[in-house]
């Protein structure tokens, strides 16, 4: 079997068992006299025995067992041999053998369908630079000029930030030079004192606590901090640990156990994905694309763009389906889903029946059974009467594995997959984590929950590894070629050159993701810090603009300026500020009944206390406690669902003009 990576995934080509193989004149010689068998293992998916045997059984350890030789192919050395470990946070390399066993299951499984594809001529450089500039919303900067939003955003950037869009904005000049195209403007009138002073960019408020310790401290290797931009936090690494770059703890080393990495306690509470406003989650999108990338540029990453080649697929149905089209046929019965109905249905059924089978995840349901199981889904999901009773644990598994490579597009994307595999050569494990985090932010809403709905699953399947035997590693071995592998890509492939690196790689990517979930999914505190004061340049700006229209409007019209009434402010906004002058706050809660209350504002006070007083108040609440959220809205940010541990003081400091309001959740 030979498997191959374009610069989109790695994607499975054709399949020719080892038998074949080793009857080939490259064959390898048996091992020699004296030699453990143990340590002929590499990794590679093993021989078959039984021609005959069925899909759904699985071959004997001996069986598995391959020979030590160069690629067929390519004649590259051997994969090298993984240190085995006792941590169960360790790739080893026994546990390898199921990754190839699944890749062969893979390539047994595909269909022989055929896909129509367009196939586009990679992208050169300048291409890639000017569709990144487009995606972090500064495609006017190329005519030279600045909308009131691009000129609010890059007044927020950091140092590393600023010089990711710097790089991206020279060479798609020298480009476009090349090209005899029109004249871009000089990045240094765009970054006037970054580029002629050489001073440091201002970082935002809440990033000018020292990182200094952070490469000293045992304790601050497992702490996580969001108040400083993680590529300022790089460059700090970079400049005071230069030497110990090759300590990277990469997933090939003999010990790579995971710290139990935590976020440094914030009294403004943290924010997780969904929290925020459609808007502001758009500006957080473009500041966690600059963030990825200063990060990567700083680690010397270079991250190669692609675009999604136009594959043929399915409007209707459940597999081979893109996800956005499966939301939408289910918010139709159903409005608000967030995650694909047969994805929830299948993760439901194994984790009420199956989270106790041995091998779950691992060992493959017949494929002639799967096969059938998928069609009967396809015609009787939707009327309820598919018999899910029936339904056997190991079938079910593979119906989901089958569901997620079947997309059209991978979970992950084609735009942001190689850069997922590309987090591996981040020198520290705490560097992966802030990757994976800008990643995550930055996957379309559709993938994102689907992955978190996974992600959550598989955490649970390895809560139960005393009786499935299946480990953090297990799961992530055996999924990693689900998630990376896809049918929609493009033909024109090239030999993967490194097997191996790529197999523990993507491993690695996915044991991280279920590791540590809680992390990856919030919005680090440097990214709302830049959201708000984006929000507040661009309302000073509007503010601004108001007042030279209302003066105009005054001295075009026929009465007086002497003679126009003032304006009285209205009595809530009187009543606001009295209360707030007096340390009261007031919570509005237009849904219920008792539409609004004042707190009085103390040190301990949290967004918790205030939910449970309205909710000791207000006995006619239909809705449960956990469905309630205490929400800051208006000031300087649009609409945030606070967390519980958010000290009210503190928010109101920071925001001094919002309102907090009672609602259901969304």
């Amino acid at each position: 079997m030979s498997r191959q990576q374009d610069s989109q995934g790695v994607v499975l080509t054709g399949y020719q068992s080892n038998a074949e193989l080793l009857a080939q004149p490259s064959a390898c010689p048996p091992p020699r006299q004296g030699l453990d068998p143990q340590a002929t293992r590499t990794g590679h998916s093993g021989v078959r025995q039984n021609p005959a045997a069925l899909p759904g059984d699985r071959p004997s350890a001996e069986s598995q067992r391959p020979p030590v030789c160069s690629h067929p192919k390519s004649g590259l050395p051997p994969p090298p041999s993984c240190q085995r470990c006792d941590s169960q946070d360790s790739l080893d390399e026994l546990e390898m053998d199921d990754y190839w066993k699944e890749v062969e299951n893979i390539s047994g499984s595909l269909e022989k369908e055929a896909t129509e594809e367009e196939l586009q001529k990679p992208p050169d450089e300048g291409e890639r630079d000017e569709a990144w500039l487009a995606e972090a919303g500064l495609e006017r900067l190329f005519d030279g000029e600045q909308e009131e939003d691009s000129a609010a955003f890059l007044s927020t950037l950091t140092r590393a930030q600023a010089g990711a869009v710097e790089r991206r904005l020279t060479s798609l000049h020298q480009t476009l030079r090349r090209r005899n195209r029109q004249h871009l403007p000089d990045v240094r009138d765009i970054f006037p004192l970054h580029l002629e002073d050489k001073a440091p960019r201002q970082v935002p408020v809440g990033s000018q606590s020292a990182t200094s310790e952070e490469a000293s401290s045992a304790e601050a290797e497992t702490v996580m901090n969001v108040d400083v931009a993680f590529s300022e936090q790089a460059l700090t690494y970079r400049e005071k640990c230069a030497g110990l770059a090759a300590r990277a703890g990469g997933p090939g080393s003999p010990d790579d156990k995971l710290p139990n990495f935590r976020l440094l306690k914030d009294k403004t509470g943290q924010t997780r994905v969904g929290h925020l406003s459609p808007p502001d989650m758009k500006k957080v999108r473009r500041l966690a694309l600059v963030e990825m990338t200063a990060l990567f540029d700083t680690g010397g990453v270079d991250l190669k763009a692609h675009k999604a080649v136009k594959v043929k697929a399915k409007e209707s149905g459940l597999f081979g389906v893109p996800l956005v089209a499966l939301l939408d046929q289910d918010r139709r019965r159903a409005a608000g889903t967030k995650v694909p109905f047969i994805l929830q249905r299948l993760i439901s059924h194994i984790q009420e029946e199956g989270l106790d089978t041995e091998g779950l995840l691992r060992i493959p349901g017949a494929a002639a059974r799967v096969k059938s199981l998928r069609r009967e889904l396809e015609c009787r999901f939707y009327d309820g009467t598919f018999p899910w009773q029936k339904l056997k644990q190991h079938d079910a598994a593979s119906l989901l594995k089958l569901f997620i490579r079947e997309l059209p597009h991978p979970l992950l994307t084609v735009q942001y997959l190689q850069a997922f595999i590309a987090v591996n050569e981040l020198p520290t494990k705490k560097q992966q984590l802030q990757a994976l985090n800008l990643l995550v932010l930055l996957l379309p809403e559709a993938n994102r929950d689907s992955l978190k709905a996974l992600v959550e699953f598989f955490q649970r399947v390895v809560e139960h590894q005393a009786e499935n035997k299946m480990s953090l590693n297990n799961v992530s071995v055996v999924m990693a070629p689900n998630i990376f592998m896809f049918k929609g890509c493009s033909s024109k492939v090239t030999e993967q050159q490194h097997q191996f690196s790529v197999a523990t790689g993507t491993a690695n990517i996915v044991r991280l993701l279920i590791r540590y979930q809680n992390l990856l999914w919030t919005i680090p505190k440097f990214i709302l810090t830049q959201v708000r004061q984006q929000n507040t340049e661009s309302q000073r700006k509007q503010n601004k603009e108001r007042a030279v229209r209302k003066l105009l409007k005054k001295i075009t019209t026929d009465k007086a300026p002497d003679r126009a009434a003032p304006e009285k402010p209205s009595l809530l906004l009187v009543f606001a500020q009295q209360e707030s002058s007096q340390g009261f706050i007031r919570i509005q809660a237009p849904q219920f009944s008792k539409v609004s209350m004042a707190l009085q504002l103390t040190e301990d006070l949290q967004a918790a206390h205030v939910l449970a007083r309205f909710l000791s108040q207000d006995s006619d609440v239909a809705v449960e406690g956990e469905d309630l959220c205490l929400f800051e809205m208006g000031g300087n940010i649009e609409e945030r669902c606070l967390d519980g541990e958010a000290f009210m003081m503190d928010l109101y400091q920071l925001n001094p003009t919002a309102e907090w309001v009672i609602k259901t959740a969304r």
